[in-house]
Formats: C-alpha cells, structure tokens, sequence
C-alpha cells in the first residue's frame, strides 16, 4: 500500500538538482517520516499524561512539530489552507528545519 506512495516520492526528489542516487535523499526522508511518527507518539504520551495528572515535555520545539509545519490546522480543526506551500515550504524545511534536526540529533547523542 504504502510502496507506491515512496516509489511516487522518491521520483519526484529524484528528479530535484543535485541528487544522483537514493542516498543523496535518503536521510532527509527518513526525518520526515520519523517526524510524523515522533508526532503520534507523543500526543500518546501527552494524553496519557494528561488522563494520569502529570505533565508531558515534548521532545521537539513546536515550530518544529509536524502538526506546526506539515499539516497545520486552524482552531477550528480545520486545514489551514493559508500555510506555507510550496518554495516557502520548502526553503523552512531546508534552511530551518533539517538544520534543527542535526543540531536536535548532536544533542541527543549519549555523553560517552
């Protein structure tokens, strides 16, 4: 199910400038991916600790969050149609978020 839907994304970044194989994009990808999952995970968590009384920290900043960036939502929980699309998208992703992302992964990193 899911195959055709990387095979469809992994055409389209492969024919970006600048990438000649898979690996030229394969870390980016996985932290999106990752990013959505990290995303579900911790509403989990946060409604969990929300049900037992305790506070939940989130891991990553939320300009950071994939609901923040990826698929934001009025308050209304409607989509927000006036979010960045596009090279506005894009240009957040490669100069703001990937550049979090390796910061975020260097200090994560366990102190040896």
């Amino acid at each position: 199910m899911f195959e055709q839907s990387f095979k469809n994304i992994g055409d389209i970044l492969h024919k970006d400038a600048g990438c000649g194989s898979e690996l030229d994009y394969v870390e980016q990808t996985f932290w999106v991916l990752f990013l959505k999952y990290l995303e579900d995970l911790e509403q989990d968590k946060e409604a969990a600790a929300l049900l037992s009384g305790k506070e939940y920290t989130r891991l990553i900043e939320p300009t950071y969050q994939w609901t923040t960036w990826a698929a934001p939502k009025l308050a209304d929980g409607k989509i927000d149609h006036n979010a960045q699309t596009g090279d506005d998208l894009l240009d957040f992703v490669n100069n703001e978020l990937f550049p979090y992302l390796k910061k975020f992964e260097a200090n994560q990193a366990p102190k040896l």
